[in-house]
């Protein structure tokens, strides 16, 4: 197998060059880097606590793949003619942002969840965004394998069959950025307030503030870069428009950065905290009736107001013992 080949078909954001990517990436990648620790700061301090949020190491995971994905560009514009080097570049770039879309979603479901728990915590809809995360592992490692393939043969029958591929990627990507939004709109206009479980601190409204704004943007951005992609292709050198570096850094660094910065500064870790094991009792109220300290004679209610056990000294004593 021959190449890798440098493309010859016109990309978001173009070849970098030294002159005015250099300088952009920079500054991407010291942002990324500085709210990256951030994040994981916080993620330590609450483990430290006895309060896991998971999803603050994600974002640090993240922004160390932006920090990659920059370093990478800017490598790329100082070795122009280094095909490997490019190849490295785009899938950093393309892969990263998968994580937020994941993180979005997540917080979503928490807070249908919380709404509607007789729906949001049926097995089949769990079973549903499950195989919503893992397809997006699956597609991925697809869109990857592509970018690698599409360097590597000059195949005209396998670039349409990669090709065919890249847009269902990208298509599918939008399609999961935009699932937060309608969620979170049937949660506020269905759902009462005053009936909804409780989970983490703060307002309900303010989460799905902040899960509506992180939904528009990703949505934004994943949706320019699948209009871009559907597009007919055109040369490298003679781009359209919409291919501009202007384009990429606004809807690829630019409003990934801003959603890092929101889920920071509107404090997600304390907003979106569910108690430890909540999958596994399917519920938002914690560990039930093995906990030091607790009354032994209590009764626990469902967010309908309803009975639903009863457990006496004697009968814990018993399930102690």
């Amino acid at each position: 197998m021959g190449g890798p080949y440098a493309s010859t078909v016109a990309q978001l954001g173009g070849r970098p060059t030294v002159k005015l990517d250099v300088p952009l990436c920079s500054v991407f990648l010291a942002a990324f880097l500085g709210f990256g620790i951030c994040h994981m700061v916080l993620f330590r301090r609450n483990l430290a606590r006895g309060h896991k949020f998971i999803p603050s190491a994600v974002t640090f995971g993240f922004c160390m793949s932006r920090v990659v994905a920059n370093a990478m560009r800017i490598a790329w514009a100082c070795h122009p003619e280094n095909v490997r080097i490019a190849i490295a570049a785009q899938i950093f770039v393309a892969a990263g942002v998968l994580l937020l879309f994941i993180l979005n979603l997540l917080y979503a479901q928490r807070m249908l969840r919380a709404a509607f728990p007789a729906f949001g915590w049926a097995r089949p809809v769990s079973y549903a965004f499950k195989a919503l995360y893992v397809l997006v592992v699956i597609t991925i490692i697809m869109l990857i394998t592509v970018i690698i393939q599409l360097s590597y043969t000059l195949n005209a029958n396998t670039h349409r069959i990669d090709r065919d591929i890249q847009l269902y990627g990208v298509t599918y990507f939008a399609i999961v950025s935009f699932l937060p939004l309608p969620i979170v709109s049937l949660v506020l206009l269905f759902a009462e307030e005053k009936h909804v479980a409780s989970f983490g601190s703060g307002s309900w409204r303010i989460k799905a503030i902040i899960v509506f704004v992180a939904g528009t943007l990703l949505c934004l951005g994943a949706s320019f870069r699948a209009g871009t992609a559907w597009m007919a292709p055109r040369p490298a050198s003679s781009p359209p428009p919409y291919m501009h570096k202007t384009c990429f850094y606004v809807f690829d660094f630019g409003i990934d950065l801003a959603v890092v910065i929101l889920f920071l500064f509107a404090r997600v870790d304390k907003r979106f905290h569910v108690p430890n094991g909540s999958s596994k009792v399917r519920h938002y109220r914690g560990e039930v009736g093995f906990q030091k300290h607790v009354p032994l004679e209590q009764v626990q209610k469902d967010e309908a107001g309803r009975d639903i056990e009863k457990i006496s000294s004697h009968q814990w004593l018993s399930a102690a013992g």
